[in-house]
């Protein structure tokens, strides 16, 4: 089955939801345990397609299966040059290129809106991300030991960054 990646737009909240519920419910990738309640999720799309943000989703069969947004940083206004990552893909749905689609996508987008700088961060143990995030050309940065207490366990945090290709 084809998976189409393209914008998100407010048809497609309820999916991008339900696909950020069961990649955190999974407890392994994400730093929250379940999405955040429909409403925070319907202001959340609203708000970065009022502001052009760079926000997509992967889509198989009329369902959103994964998604990737870069939401800049606002305050202080010395940091607004810089997003912040984030991603998921449902669990069907892994190991089919489909993250790479929505990260490429995204990147392109934040590149285009003048952003120079695309911030993450990944669990240490999630290694097939580090790997995903080192092909698109982000760089390990640094590591908070016990930046995440998920099930009772300490979980450490990996920093990854991607500059613009005219920062070198």
């Amino acid at each position: 089955m084809p998976v189409l990646v393209r914008p998100i737009g407010m048809q497609d909240v309820a999916g991008f939801h339900e696909c950020v519920d069961s990649v955190a419910r999974e407890r392994r990738f994400l730093a929250s345990t379940e999405a955040p309640p429909l409403e925070r999720s319907t202001d959340f799309v609203a708000h970065n397609l009022a502001n052009h943000n760079a926000h997509y989703v992967a889509v198989a069969d009329g369902r959103v299966v994964g998604w990737c947004d870069a939401v800049p940083i606002t305050r202080p206004p010395a940091c607004a040059h810089r997003a912040t990552l984030g991603m998921g893909v449902s669990t069907r749905y892994r190991g089919q290129g489909i993250g790479e689609r929505l990260i490429r996508a995204t990147v392109e987008h934040a590149w285009g809106a003048g952003l120079l700088r695309i911030d993450l961060d990944v669990r240490t143990d999630n290694e097939p991300a580090i790997r995903l995030y080192e092909k698109i050309g982000f760089r390990r940065e640094g590591v908070r030991r016990c930046g995440l207490f998920v099930g009772g366990q300490p979980v450490d945090l990996m920093y990854m960054g991607l500059l613009h290709p005219s920062l070198g």
